[in-house]
């Protein structure tokens, strides 16, 4: 279901929300929505998860224009993109944007 392309469609046409958890998360590191959107619009699609109790939905890892990069946990609610949570990825469970640290 997801595709970056419509992730970037609906983050253009503001046809998305964050959750409660990612609102919390997104205050916590110090993000901007803007830094958000942007990281949305120029990221990949590192994974997908299957249903986990609250239906599917996908990683996005992209970084904002002034070069912060974040994780993005995208979901799907009827037919809104949500973002669950955004964090800062950071050692030791990540080593790059890209790349897996310690578990």
């Amino acid at each position: 279901m997801f595709e970056i392309n419509w992730i970037r469609e609906c983050v253009k046409d503001k046809h998305y929300y964050l959750s409660k958890h990612a609102d919390q998360e997104r205050q916590g590191d110090n993000l901007v929505l803007r830094e958000i959107e942007e990281a949305l619009f120029n990221g990949i699609i590192l994974d997908r998860y299957n249903d986990t109790g609250r239906g599917k939905s996908c990683l996005v890892a992209g970084y904002s224009k002034a070069g912060k990069p974040l994780h993005i946990v995208c979901g799907l609610r009827q037919d809104w993109l949500v973002i669950v949570t955004v964090y800062i990825p950071q050692p030791p469970k990540f080593k790059t944007l890209y790349e897996r640290g310690v578990k």
